[in-house]
């Protein structure tokens, strides 16, 4: 009976010593394994075995992980005030160096962002934290990267989220986007007239060339100016000299006005 009750207490022990000794850890996961209190290395994916009560285990996650960086009052380079919050993606890339030289490297991560975005968008003008945007998330991508390398953290992207304006600040811009779009109307506006002015340059010189090119225009102004049938129109000229020729072209261009409307 005695025998029986042994090999029964052996039998538990092995299976509760089994039990303790089998770990699992899933793809995404490592296990870093400290025994007699020295680091021994990391292990997963898959089933290993480790030694009870010598060996201690901690789990980390190899998958991304986001920070949601709450908003930080910033005052930038030209002294306006703005709240800014941003967006962290890190996953862990050395489950070693995470777990032994950090004491909680998703704390430190988290307020190692919140510093970084106030000491980098702190040196930065207004209208570049507005229009550059990008380029600021890459800036701050690397040096939250470089920071956390000896934690054994990858920082995959940083985005900035929101930019909160104050109210004073909101109005300031928004009558300096309507002067500038006034500036561009009378831009226009007087480019337009420089353009017209050069093609009335350009004609004067025309006619001046070819004078009786002047006459067919005055020719066809006092024939739309006929259309109206009640009006009386005294052209200038000589009363002999130049009436033959003002009804040469006249009878011309009615006859060319025809032949179009024919057409």
């Amino acid at each position: 009976m005695v025998d029986v009750i042994t090999t029964l207490i052996v039998i538990i022990l092995i299976v509760i010593i089994l039990s303790q000794s089998i770990k699992v850890v899933r793809e995404y996961e490592r296990v870093v394994i400290f025994r007699m209190g020295r680091l021994f290395g990391a292990k997963g994916p898959g089933i290993f075995m480790i030694i009870p009560i010598i060996d201690s285990t901690v789990k980390v996650d190899l998958r991304v992980i986001t920070i949601d960086v709450p908003k930080q009052t910033i005052i930038t380079r030209d002294n306006v005030s703005v709240d800014v919050d941003a967006v962290i993606y890190y996953r862990v890339v050395a489950p070693t160096n995470a777990i032994t030289n950090v004491e909680n490297y998703r704390i430190a991560t988290s307020m190692l962002a919140q510093t970084t975005l106030r000491d980098i968008l702190g040196q930065i003008e207004l209208d570049d934290l507005l229009s550059k945007r990008e380029e600021l998330n890459k800036k701050l991508q690397a040096a939250l990267d470089e920071a956390t390398d000896p934690w054994g953290i990858k920082i995959t992207a940083v985005t900035i989220r929101d930019v909160s304006l104050p109210e004073s600040m909101m109005r300031a811009i928004a009558k300096q986007a309507e002067a500038e779009r006034e500036r561009r109307s009378r831009i226009i506006l007087a480019d337009g007239e420089f353009q017209a002015s050069q093609k009335m340059m350009e004609a004067a010189e025309l006619y001046q060339k070819v004078p009786i090119a002047m006459k067919l225009r005055e020719l066809q102004t006092l024939a739309e100016i006929a259309r109206e049938k009640n009006l009386i129109v005294v052209t200038s000229g000589a009363p002999g000299g130049d009436v033959s020729n003002i009804a040469g072209l006249t009878g011309a261009f009615s006859e060319a006005k025809s032949k179009a409307e024919h057409k």
